[in-house]
């Protein structure tokens, strides 16, 4: 694999440092320490913080575009790939227990200060959403697709908001089993209409 840019490695860190800290909390200094690279070179790629974010949320669609595409070629089962999205909180787990859900962490972030790139990341979780109603209907719930789209992301972010606060990892595994067997069941009940 080629060695990353300067420019990429900036946006890798920095996606790093406003997951672990806050966008509010990492600052110019701070990413270009953990880059190793000096301010002035770090401002020959990006002139301010906000053209940093708006590189990462662009970053964070790229990656999570991948992950869905990956899940769709791993399993003709949509049920299957639902069920990837809801173990995604069993393997990143240590860092979801230690920071959060990387995409509601951000968007709340960028709520509570109303940051004027807000909106653009809320399109992480238009493209969950999307992607997830497209799983339930092809499941055989073309009309009730939208709000067990909705049911599961609200569950990966509840559950992402406990296990932070509570830090308690058998909770997670716990309501990820939960959720795979509701899904079970309402993969069955698909299925017993389709027969």
């Amino acid at each position: 694999m080629a060695d990353l840019t300067t420019r990429e490695r900036i946006v890798s860190e920095a996606d790093r440092l406003f997951y672990e800290r806050g966008y509010d909390y990492a600052s110019f200094a701070d990413i270009a320490d953990a880059v190793g690279i000096s301010r002035g070179n770090f401002y020959y790629h990006f002139k301010s913080k906000d053209e940093i974010l708006d590189a990462v949320i662009e970053r964070r669609m790229t990656s999570t575009s991948e992950m869905l595409r990956a899940w769709e070629g791993q399993s003709s089962s949509p049920s299957e790939r639902i069920k990837s999205f809801i173990l995604i909180v069993i393997a990143n787990r240590p860092q979801i227990i230690r920071h959060g859900c990387p995409v509601g962490t951000l968007c709340s972030e960028l709520a509570k200060i109303g940051h004027p790139a807000q909106p653009q990341s809320n399109q992480l979780f238009a493209l969950f959403r999307t992607w997830l109603c497209q799983q339930f209907s092809q499941l055989g719930h073309e009309v009730d697709a939208d709000a067990l789209a909705m049911h599961v992301l609200a569950f990966s972010q509840g559950v992402a908001v406990l296990a932070h606060v509570l830090q308690d990892e058998r909770f997670v595994e716990r309501e990820a089993e939960r959720m795979c067997a509701w899904l079970d069941g309402i993969a069955g009940e698909a299925k017993t209409r389709i027969e």
